[in-house]
């Protein structure tokens, strides 16, 4: 099948939304800490709660933390204005751009909160007229990003889902469904499509410590959409290759560099290196907005370690009370292990520079585009 004839189904849940104008309105958040055992939705009237939820994982996955950070700039707007309903233009710009930062700062890897700021703060400079107009646009911008990513991750599952047809059983590593944009995800696109076309797929997801963002949240995910699977141990993926139980292996990506190299989350590297050796396709979902095309490779992007979250998801009774823990979040996959990587502009298989730069301007040309529809 053509990826156009695929069909794409409805998000099996989403994590945010924006309800109201720029003047009244809020962000909710599922909480997914707190998923699978309960559903609950955070409302934000202020940039500093949502740099809160973001920093303690309340709202997660790339494009998920991008948009929320787009809405949080909004709060951040209203804020200035709260403070002083006189500022001229140029003096609100200046504190809006304070205000920016630590929204910006609020994780360090995933590259596409900080570039949605840097986007949305050039939109507002250009933006014509009162302080209350910017806040308006940026308003606008925030939803179109969010209408963007949706429509993205749409396309990511075509693309992904012809790439992928006659490999029924395939491997995932942490979370890279719904609960991380406002779509249907990106590694779970394709699986999503083609679950819906039809196709009789089968998902081993690892449970991807500590966090267990496999555990909690793939599962959780692919349950609501009747896709069948199973956990598994991280440390079971190498061995169920070398049986032959995994046709293909599917992850998403908090950042894509200029070179290929992907930075996701932490266990994907070893993911890699045993499909390489089992001979199994290593495939990588992300829209361009994930795609960094400043930074040179992976060891150029800050990896953030997190030794609190490690020894939070230990067993208690077996940790010794002085525990150290070595607890980075992500690591690196080189280039030269990704199979194929999937965007919203189709498929590049074994991705270089070269290619990846050709997607840079594609990316580019795509943000101009939207920019001046708005």
């Amino acid at each position: 099948m053509r990826p156009e004839d695929f069909t794409v189904p409805e998000p099996p849940v989403t994590p945010l939304r924006w309800q109201g104008s720029w003047r009244d309105g809020h962000l909710r958040l599922l909480d997914q800490t707190r998923l699978p055992r309960h559903e609950t939705w955070l409302e934000h009237h202020t940039a500093e709660t949502v740099i809160d939820d973001i920093q303690r994982l309340a709202v997660r996955g790339a494009p998920a933390i991008g948009i929320a950070g787009a809405y949080a700039l909004v709060l951040a707007a209203r804020g200035v204005l709260a403070g002083d309903a006189t500022l001229s233009r140029p003096e609100f710009l200046s504190r809006l751009g304070v205000a920016a930062q630590p929204i910006a700062d609020a994780r360090p890897t995933a590259v596409n909160l900080p570039a949605a700021i840097e986007r949305h703060l050039r939109l507002a400079d250009e933006a014509p007229g009162s302080p209350e107009q910017i806040a308006a646009a940026l308003l606008a911008a925030a939803e179109g990003l969010d209408r963007y990513e949706l429509a993205a991750c749409a396309a990511i599952g075509r693309y992904g889902a012809a790439w992928l047809q006659g490999r029924h059983r395939l491997l995932t590593h942490c979370n890279a469904g719904a609960l991380v944009t406002t779509g249907i995800g990106t590694a779970l696109a394709p699986i999503y499509v083609l679950h819906a076309s039809g196709e009789e797929v089968f998902v081993y997801a690892d449970e991807s410590r500590p966090l267990l963002q496999g555990l909690r949240l793939t599962a959780y995910e692919l349950a609501k959409a009747g896709v069948p699977h199973a956990v598994q141990a991280d440390s079971a993926a190498a061995g169920l290759m070398r049986r032959g139980g995994v046709d293909a292996v599917i992850v998403g990506a908090d950042r894509v560099c200029a070179n290929g190299d992907v930075v996701n989350k932490v266990g994907t590297y070893s993911v890699a290196l045993a499909a390489q050796r089992h001979d199994v396709p290593f495939v990588v979902a992300a829209p361009l907005s994930t795609l960094d095309a400043t930074t040179a490779g992976g060891d150029d992007v800050p990896i953030e370690d997190r030794p609190a979250d490690a020894r939070a998801y230990l067993v208690p009774e077996a940790v010794p009370a002085a525990l150290e823990a070595h607890a980075p979040a992500f690591d690196v996959t080189p280039a030269a292990l990704v199979s194929a990587l999937v965007s919203e502009v189709g498929v590049v298989e074994k991705p270089d520079k070269y290619l990846l730069k050709a997607w840079a301007e594609q990316a580019r040309a795509l943000q101009t585009a939207d920019d001046a529809g708005r």
